[in-house]
């Protein structure tokens, strides 16, 4: 439970600081960014549920980048004051994957879907 608060913290922070280098990308605030990091975990874990984890905002390259920056785009219509542009989100996506290969966040974080048996 720790583990999992200390990650949404984490990727608020990331998100207030996609928020203050990204062009068309605005967080009004900590708890937004909260709400926000909560949000895109929620519609990420939505799109792998529907459409399993190889089309996963969690997964590296070219697809986890791209549903990365649909489901930033589209927690903006769940989450009051974060207001993202198509080119935002795609920036956002890709400075959180950076982000993310040194400092693991929700956008990866869960480690809910390295358990498959193959």
């Amino acid at each position: 439970m720790l583990g999992t608060i200390v990650r949404f913290v984490v990727s608020a922070l990331v998100l207030m600081f996609v928020g203050f280098i990204v062009p068309g990308f605005h967080i009004s605030g900590f708890w937004t960014a909260v709400l926000a990091a909560i949000v895109i975990a929620a519609i990420g874990w939505v799109f792998e549920r529907l459409f399993g984890p190889r089309i996963s905002p969690y997964g590296r390259g070219l697809v986890g980048f791209i549903v990365g920056a649909v489901v930033i785009f589209l927690a903006q219509a769940i989450v009051p004051g974060m207001r993202v542009s198509i080119l935002g989100a795609l920036l956002a996506s890709l400075i959180i994957g950076i982000v993310d290969l040194f400092v693991p966040t929700t956008m990866r974080g869960t480690d809910h879907h390295d358990h498959h048996v193959t």
